[in-house]
């Protein structure tokens, strides 16, 4: 393992993220690659997100971030696509309305855009793209490294929400997953994980850094 790639920096204050990216990265974990967070480095302030793009994104948020700490890291973006609103509210999905907005105005703001559509109408994607950037003062390589993995969930939204909602996540209590016909809120542990976006992605992009490290 070369030392300048033994420690990776999760990008994110969210722990239930911070606790999936963390299990996709266990084969690294597995070779003595060490991952920290944001909070080892007390690191509080965020980069704005003026990316026209999932992959655009989270690219500016492992590169902020890890200028910020000197390390690798990961960091991701993603949201819902709903293809019948011309793929609204895509990147702009915490800001739909223009302004920040809590989770029940997110909620019934969908249902209203989507008040008398039928359920091809309804169509929808949880997408998310996982980011590995690497400075080039880091890198074995001379150069930086920025490595992607996208990832989508197939489903609709439901003509209600769930009554099990997780805060913070609004269009979860939307979104039936098509696979399990049921409302992503209410998702087993062992369903969740096999239509996780975000772990999906992270375990793909372990091999791409995998193989472009040699590690």
């Amino acid at each position: 393992m070369m030392r300048m790639v033994n420690k990776i920096l999760i990008a994110s204050h969210n722990l239930a993220k911070i606790k999936e990216i963390k299990k996709g990265l266990k084969p690294l974990e597995e070779k003595g690659v060490k991952t920290v967070t944001l909070e080892d480095f007390n690191i509080k302030t965020a980069p704005s997100e003026t990316g026209t793009s999932f992959e655009e994104n989270a690219f500016l948020k492992a590169r902020f971030y890890a200028k910020k700490a000197g390390l690798a890291t990961i960091a991701d973006d993603g949201g819902l696509i709903i293809p019948y609103l011309n793929n609204e509210p895509g990147v702009k999905s915490r800001l739909w309305l223009g302004y920040p907005t809590t989770d029940e105005e997110l909620i019934n703001h969908t249902l209203k855009r989507l008040k008398n559509c039928s359920l091809p109408q309804r169509k929808a994607f949880l997408q998310t793209c996982v980011c590995f950037y690497l400075p080039k003062n880091l890198s074995p390589l001379n150069k930086e490294l920025k490595l992607f993995q996208e990832e989508r969930i197939s489903g609709y939204i439901a003509f209600s929400s769930s009554s099990k909602r997780v805060a913070g996540y609004p269009f979860r209590a939307l979104f039936i997953v098509e696979k399990f016909q049921k409302y992503y809120d209410e998702l087993t542990e062992e369903e969740h994980e096999q239509v996780n976006h975000r772990l999906n992605a992270v375990k793909k992009l372990v091999w791409q850094i995998e193989e472009k490290l040699k590690i």
